[in-house]
């Protein structure tokens, strides 16, 4: 990652979020104990917090002694190397020969932080590997991608090196579908495939009906209206509208992405286990659609549901973690 991508911006509302207050609140100069009145485990949760979103060396923040925002801003910009290409692979856990890789494709208008703390609910010999899209996060100097296909190449680059032992893809919402585009382009090549796929809170891809929602289309009001009903968005990303303005145009194009990409026409049913997993609530992924996965695949492993909406797993990280370590076991069996 490139020390230009770590924004002061950044780290200003990664603190503020740790300390749920505004993002104005976190003054460049203002004293971490002395004025935010920030004490070692709050110091250690945002320790965390910024080698997880940022990744740098672990503890860098710990070890920098710095007291302020501008000195910590300048202390991870010291810290990473000039000039060091951004990658949209994210390993919270790195390992040098894991037993099984875990791709995670993340949501419309998010980014791999979805993921965040869920290699601690996994076997220690797994390496978790998220994926971010160009435009947010440690990639926010890239443009965005709005194609799909596109956006499939690029991961496809990405992850190539390392399908060299069993491997899975797990994707929520937008994610899904870049998992099971990707599954699909890697079985028409003939290259290694995943072992297991997982699929959550989307329906099986499918022609768009005419009068269906497209949100990139939405007006401002009509799509932050949109948003807070479907909820996991924060209102401070709704309300503020310097955080909208930095957040809207990500939201618009991915769900352009999604708008825009047609279905393949009777896709070959892939040879791959699949499962499926939903919130009970979640007005955008009915029961119905989720369970018509059974046709993308000859190995359909079953639909989960978990109270909730369509940001369900944010309550169940640790139930649907041993899902997943279930399924992918069952898998590779």
């Amino acid at each position: 990652m490139s020390g230009a991508t770590v924004t002061i911006e950044d780290l200003r509302s990664l603190i503020a979020g740790v300390l749920e207050i505004e993002p104005d609140e976190v003054a460049d100069q203002a004293h971490f104990t002395d004025q935010l009145d920030i004490d070692s485990l709050l110091m250690l949760e945002i320790s965390t917090r910024v080698d997880n979103a940022f990744d740098v060396p672990e503890n860098t923040v710990l070890t920098s002694g710095a007291s302020t925002l501008a000195e910590l801003h300048a202390a991870l910009t010291a810290q990473l190397p000039a000039g060091a290409a951004a990658h949209p692979l994210i390993r919270p856990r790195p390992l040098n020969d894991p037993a099984v890789r875990l791709f995670l494709f993340h949501h419309a208008g998010g980014s791999h932080l979805l993921y965040r703390g869920w290699a601690q609910h996994f076997p220690e010999d797994w390496e978790l590997c998220l994926l971010e899209a160009p435009g947010r996060g440690q990639l926010q100097a890239l443009p965005l991608i709005d194609d799909c296909d596109q956006l499939v190449d690029y991961f496809h680059t990405a992850i190539a090196p390392l399908l060299d032992r069993p491997f899975g893809f797990f994707g929520h919402s937008m994610g899904a579908l870049l998992a099971y585009q990707l599954t699909r382009r890697l079985h028409h090549e003939g290259g290694p495939i995943p072992d297991w796929v997982g699929v959550s809170a989307y329906g099986i891809p499918r022609e768009a009906a005419t009068d269906e929602v497209r949100p990139h289309l939405m007006s401002d009001g009509e799509l932050r209206r949109w948003l807070r009903d479907v909820g996991g968005s924060t209102p401070q990303l709704l309300d503020d509208e310097s955080v909208w303005s930095t957040f809207a145009p990500v939201f618009r194009n991915d769900f352009k992405l999604l708008d825009t990409w047609t279905p393949p026409r009777s896709p070959e049913a892939l040879p791959v286990p699949l499962s499926v997993f939903g919130g009970s609530g979640d007005e955008l992924a009915s029961e119905e659609s989720l369970l018509s996965w059974q046709t993308a695949t000859t190995r359909f492993r079953g639909l989960q549901r978990y109270d909730g909406n369509h940001f369900y797993l944010m309550s169940h990280q640790q139930k649907l973690a041993a899902a997943v370590t279930a399924a992918m076991r069952s898998a590779t069996v």
